[in-house]
C-alpha cells in the first residue's frame, strides 16, 4: 500500500447528535454538522526551525461517548531536535453543535520553534469566494470573503473569531484564544484548506519557548440558528460514473530527471522505453557545477526515449546571467541536443521570500529571460518557478517574455499522513485557475516534475531526513512512491490537470527516491531490495498507460463521489479508455452508468502487487472481460477499463 511498515493511525468517529468529528492521533478532522463539513480540522502542533512537524506521542487517552455528548482527554508529548514539550488536551462536543479543544502546555526544555500552538483548517470546497465574518482582536467585526483565487498574502490578521454560513440560516463561529492568530491561504502549498494559525509570521521566527513557562490555548465552535433534526451519520453514497462528451485533449505526460539519476536510467533501459514519456525535465544546477557531463547524459537519454528535452537550469544568481548560460549553450550546441524548451531560474528563487519582504540582490525577470533568449535562440522559453506554486504566486513574472509558465507542487509540506496528502488533489484545480488569473488564459501552462517527495525545501536549510522510512513532511524519501498509494495519487493528479486544460504534466523520475523503476540506493526500500531481477513500482503502470493517451480526445467524467475516486477518460483510435483510482484506504464500488457493448478491465491492487512489480506489461496481460457494470476497488487500487459504448451512450 504505502511502502512502509509504519501504520498511519486510524481515524475514530465521535458523534453527538448532528455533530461528528474524526479523532486522529490527538487532532480532530472533518468537523461536520448533519453531514455538512464545517471545519477541515483542529490540531495542536509543534514545528521546528525548518518547519518540520513533530509527531506527538499520546498517553493517558480517555474517550467518553454518550448519545448527546462526547469528550476526549490525553497527555501529549512532542520531543525532537527542537526540544521537549508536554501538554494536557481536552476535547468536548455536544448535540447543540458546540465543540471545544483546550490545551495546557509546558516546555520541559527550551523549545526552538517556528510555530507552536493551534492550527484551524476551513475546507475550500463550498467556501472559496463565499462570505466570512472576521472578528478581530480589538473587537471590530468585518464581513469579507474567503479568497477565491489563491491569495499570496495573509487574507486576515489579528483574528479572534471566524464565522460562516454552513446552511441557510445557520452560522458557525470558530473562536481562538490564548495568542494572536492569522489566516493563510493554504492552497498555496496545494493543501485543501484555509489555515488559521497561532502567532503571526510578521513576528520573528524561529522563537524560543522557555523551559517551565506554561501557556494555555483554546479553540471553540458554536452555532447560531436552529439545527435541523437528524443524525450526524453520513454514509458513503454509491458512486455512479458517467462518461460524457469531448472536453479537450489529454496533456502530454513527462518525467523529471535529476542529474545524479540520469546514469541509472540506462541501467534499466528496457524498462525506460515502455514508460514512453513525451517530455523529460532535465535539471542542470550550476550551484553544484553541472555542465558538460550532465548534458551528455541527457542527450543520450533523449535518444533512448525519443522524448523532448526541457532543460531546467538553476543558475548561481549572479548579475551576469548570460555569462553563466553561455558555456551551457555552447555545450548544448556541440552535443546537438536540440532541447524543445529551456527554463532558467536564479538560485535566489529556490528559497522562499515572504510577501512584502525585500528580494535578495539578483537578476530581474527581464534580465534573466533576455539572457536565456540570447543563449538559446529559437528555443521555447518557460518561466515561473522551479519550486512550488507558492513562490510563483508571491513572485509573479511578466508573461510577455514567456512561451509557457511552469511550477511544481509538493503534497507533504504541512502534513504527511495519507489522508492529508490525498486531500491535496482537491487543490490542484485551484492552483491552475489562480495561475491563469494572474498569468493570463492564453499562456500555456506546464506543471512538474511533481511527486510525493520534496525536491527542494524553500522554507528551511534542507529537506528532512527519513531514516525510519516513514511519512515525513518535506523529505525527499517518501515510501509511498513505491506503493499503490502513489499509483492512485498519480491518476488523481493527472486527471485534475487534464480537466483544467494543462498542456503538459511531469512526474517524479525514472529511478531513485522519485522513481518509477527500482534500483538499489542509499535508503531502505522494503521488499524491493530483497528481489532478484528488475522491479517496477505500481505507478510505473499508470505512467506507461497514460502516456499512450497523450493527445487523445479527453472526455468528461461525472462521479457522485469525486473526493473518493479519481477518473480520467479518453478516446483514441476508436477506443474509449477509462482510468480509475481509489483515493482512500476503504473499499469503493463504482457503477458505470453508461451501457457498454463490451468492456475489459485490468486491476492494479494489493493482491496482484508482486506480479505487477515483476511484469512491466502487467496491465496488458492482466486484462479480463468486465461482466457487469460494477467495478470494485480495494484500498488505493487502480483500474484501466477499455470499453466500446453504444452510439446512444
Amino acid at each position: 500500500m504505502c511502502g512502509t511498515e509504519q501504520v498511519d493511525p486510524q481515524l475514530r468517529t465521535l458523534r453527538a447528535g448532528p455533530l461528528s468529528v474524526e479523532f486522529d492521533n490527538g487532532a480532530i478532522r472533518y468537523v461536520r454538522i448533519g453531514g455538512v463539513e464545517v471545519l477541515r480540522g483542529i490540531s495542536f502542533l509543534v514545528r521546528d526551525e525548518n518547519w518540520g512537524t513533530e509527531t506527538p506521542v499520546l498517553d493517558d487517552l480517555q474517550v467518553d461517548e454518550k448519545r448527546d455528548a462526547f469528550s476526549v482527554a490525553y497527555r501529549g508529548t512532542c520531543a525532537g531536535a527542537c526540544g521537549r514539550l508536554v501538554y494536557q488536551a481536552r476535547i468536548a462536543g455536544g448535540s447543540d453543535g458546540a465543540l471545544s479543544f483546550v490545551v495546557e502546555a509546558e516546555p520541559e526544555t527550551d523549545v526552538l520553534t517556528n510555530r507552536t500552538g493551534f492550527v484551524v483548517l476551513h475546507p475550500i470546497e463550498g467556501l472559496a469566494g463565499k462570505p466570512v465574518k472576521v472578528l478581530h482582536e480589538d473587537g471590530r467585526e468585518k464581513l469579507s470573503l474567503f479568497p477565491d483565487t489563491i491569495d499570496p498574502r495573509c487574507p486576515f490578521t489579528d483574528i479572534r473569531a471566524l464565522s460562516h454560513e454552513i446552511v441557510p440560516g445557520i452560522w458557525a463561529t470558530c473562536t481562538m484564544e490564548g495568542d494572536a492568530f492569522e489566516m493563510e491561504d493554504q492552497r498555496n502549498w496545494s493543501d485543501a484548506s484555509y489555515k488559521t494559525y497561532v502567532r503571526p509570521l510578521r513576528r520573528p521566527w524561529p522563537y524560543r519557548l522557555p523551559k517551565g513557562e506554561k501557556f494555555t490555548q483554546a479553540v471553540r465552535l458554536q452555532l447560531l440558528g436552529t439545527l435541523p433534526a437528524g443524525s450526524s451519520k453520513n454514509p458513503d453514497p454509491s458512486i455512479n460514473l458517467t462518461i460524457g462528451r469531448a472536453i479537450g485533449r489529454v496533456p502530454r505526460i513527462g518525467i523529471g530527471v535529476a542529474a545524479d539519476e540520469a546514469k541509472h536510467a540506462f541501467e534499466v533501459a528496457e524498462l525506460i522505453r515502455p514508460l514512453a514519456p513525451q517530455w523529460v525535465v532535465c535539471q542542470v544546477d550550476l550551484r553544484f557545477g553541472h555542465g558538460q557531463d550532465e548534458l551528455e547524459g541527457y542527450t543520450a537519454l533523449a535518444q533512448l526515449t525519443g522524448a523532448g528535452v526541457v532543460l531546467e537550469i538553476i543558475t548561481k544568481g549572479t548579475l551576469d546571467p548570460f555569462g553563466e548560460l553561455a558555456p551551457l549553450a555552447d555545450a548544448v550546441q556541440s552535443l546537438r541536443l536540440n532541447p524543445e524548451a529551456v527554463s532558467v531560474f536564479p538560485a535566489q528563487d529556490m528559497k522562499s521570500v515572504q510577501p512584502g519582504a525585500p528580494w535578495p540582490a539578483m537578476p530581474t525577470f527581464e534580465q534573466n529571460y533576455a539572457a536565456a533568449r540570447r543563449a538559446f535562440p529559437g528555443v521555447a522559453l518557460g518561466g515561473g518557478m522551479a519550486a512550488y506554486f507558492t513562490e510563483l504566486n508571491r513572485k509573479r513574472p511578466p508573461t510577455g517574455a514567456l512561451d509557457y509558465a511552469t511550477f511544481t507542487t509538493c503534497p507533504n509540506v504541512h502534513a504527511a499522513d495519507d489522508v492529508s496528502v490525498m486531500e491535496t488533489l482537491q487543490a490542484i484545480p485551484h492552483l491552475i485557475r489562480s495561475t491563469r488569473a494572474f498569468m493570463g488564459d492564453r499562456l500555456p501552462l506546464r506543471i512538474g516534475p511533481s511527486q510525493l517527495g520534496c525536491r527542494e525545501n524553500p522554507y528551511g536549510k534542507s529537506t528532512a531526513p527519513n531514516e525510519a522510512n516513514g511519512r515525513v513532511c518535506l523529505s525527499r524519501i517518501d515510501p509511498r512512491q513505491r506503493g499503490l498509494f502513489n499509483a492512485a495519487w498519480t491518476v488523481g493528479y493527472f486527471a485534475a490537470c487534464a480537466r483544467e486544460g494543462i498542456e503538459a504534466v511531469a512526474f517524479g523520475d525514472f529511478t531513485g527516491p522519485f522513481g518509477h523503476v527500482h534500483r538499489k540506493a542509499d535508503f531502505v526500500q522494503p521488499w524491493f531490495d530483497e528481489q532478484d531481477g528488475r522491479m517496477v513500482y505500481p505507478a510505473f503502470h499508470v505512467m506507461a498507460g497514460l502516456s499512450k493517451l497523450s493527445g487523445a480526445t479527453l472526455l468528461s467524467v461525472g462521479t457522485s463521489g469525486a473526493d473518493n475516486i479519481a477518473a480520467i477518460a479518453a478516446e483514441k483510435d476508436g477506443r474509449t479508455t477509462l482510468w480509475l483510482s481509489n483515493l482512500t484506504a476503504n473499499k469503493q464500488s463504482v457503477q458505470l452508468s453508461n451501457t457498454p457493448i463490451s468492456a475489459r478491465i485490468a486491476l492494479l491492487a494489493a493482491d496482484q502487487f508482486e506480479r505487477a512489480a515483476a511484469d512491466p506489461n502487467f496491465m496488458e496481460s492482466a486484462g479480463r472481460r468486465l461482466d457487469d457494470q460494477v467495478i470494485s476497488l480495494d484500498a488505493y487500487a487502480v483500474a484501466r477499463v477499455d470499453l466500446h459504448r453504444s452510439s446512444s451512450a
